[in-house]
């Protein structure tokens, strides 16, 4: 029977379903490992099912088990891992595309709605038992008519776009190459940033995390939005510049800030403290129970494919 090493704590039926098909060492206590203990807790495994939370650089790669053939990382990303570093060690990386679009796009619109119509804000008041109505009172923005820039039209960025031409909303994109009349639905393509930036009223960010994305929201860019304009991130937190974007806020180029991710989580930049007009999100992106077991399942199915066949459609490396 293979031995597989699970990261961290999984939902129970996809736990049992590992149970019976591997010698499975699960992380019942769902104890977020160093990278020291995972090299540890490697020893003798054949498989590896990760999250995002564990970063495998090219020191830990090196230091894994040599009966390590596969690392399954439960995410659509795999930004946690060094493909280059496991290709060299003959490891195949795999991740969970697909599963997770649509719950990823409903909390994009709803970072979008909530930075939009200052929902923060709206929130502390209505705890606080501190408001009072008048006609200016908490006064937002209004979705209908205005220009959504999706950075990043694959499967998300067109799920995000769906849902928001139902709010009446002009969808403008900027990707790696131009879509097909079929798959842009009606969407602008700009093709180069700067073009998107500058006709965006709100920015919904929804690219892959590489080293040409990283940053792209910094001091530079931030200009070419129009005045007022509100960004939000639903894709990976390396894509802004902290403190750029915080200056924006203050300086009032920016409208407000809608975040699902971000640098150093779970440990918030403290400039956004201060500022009222930012939507936070603590990574629920993929948190639906529907997701999440789909998740489990297809990065469970991804090291069983593997074992069976020496090779796994999901392939990233």
């Amino acid at each position: 029977m293979k031995k597989v090493l699970i990261t961290r704590k999984l939902l129970r039926s996809n736990e049992d379903r590992i149970s019976k098909i591997w010698d499975a060492n699960l992380n019942l206590k769902d104890e977020v490992y160093s990278q020291k203990k995972l090299i540890e807790l490697s020893q003798g495994c054949d498989g590896i099912l990760t999250s995002l939370t564990e970063k495998i650089d090219e020191g830990v790669v090196q230091e894994l088990s040599e009966s390590v053939k596969i690392i399954s990382n439960f995410a659509v990303g795999f930004g946690n891992i060094d493909l280059e570093a496991t290709k060299k060690r003959n490891i195949v990386v795999t991740n969970t595309p697909d599963v997770l679009t649509d719950a990823t796009a409903e909390i994009a619109m709803l970072l979008i709605l909530g930075a939009a119509r200052r929902a923060s804000e709206g929130l502390l008041y209505a705890k606080n038992k501190n408001w009072k109505w008048s006609a200016d009172f908490l006064i937002g923005k209004q979705l209908q008519g205005s220009r959504l820039g999706i950075l990043g039209m694959g499967r998300i960025g067109r799920a995000v776009a769906k849902l928001a031409k139902a709010f009446g909303m002009e969808i403008h994109y900027h990707n790696r190459s131009k879509l097909n009349s079929d798959l842009e639905m009606g969407a602008i393509y700009h093709s180069s940033i700067k073009s998107l930036f500058s006709v965006s009223d709100i920015l919904s960010i929804n690219c892959p995390a590489t080293k040409e994305t990283k940053n792209i929201i910094n001091k530079e860019t931030l200009e070419y939005f129009p005045p007022g304009a509100i960004i939000t991130n639903s894709a990976r937190g390396d894509m802004i510049d902290d403190e750029a974007l915080v200056q924006a806020l203050i300086n009032r180029k920016i409208y407000s800030v809608g975040l699902d991710v971000y640098n150093g989580e779970p440990n918030l930049y403290s400039g956004y403290l201060n500022q009222p007009n930012v939507f936070i999100l603590p990574h629920l992106g993929s948190a639906t129970k529907k997701t999440r077991t789909a998740m489990a399942d297809l990065a469970i199915s991804n090291i069983e494919e593997f074992f069976k066949t020496g090779n796994c459609r999901n392939k990233v490396n």
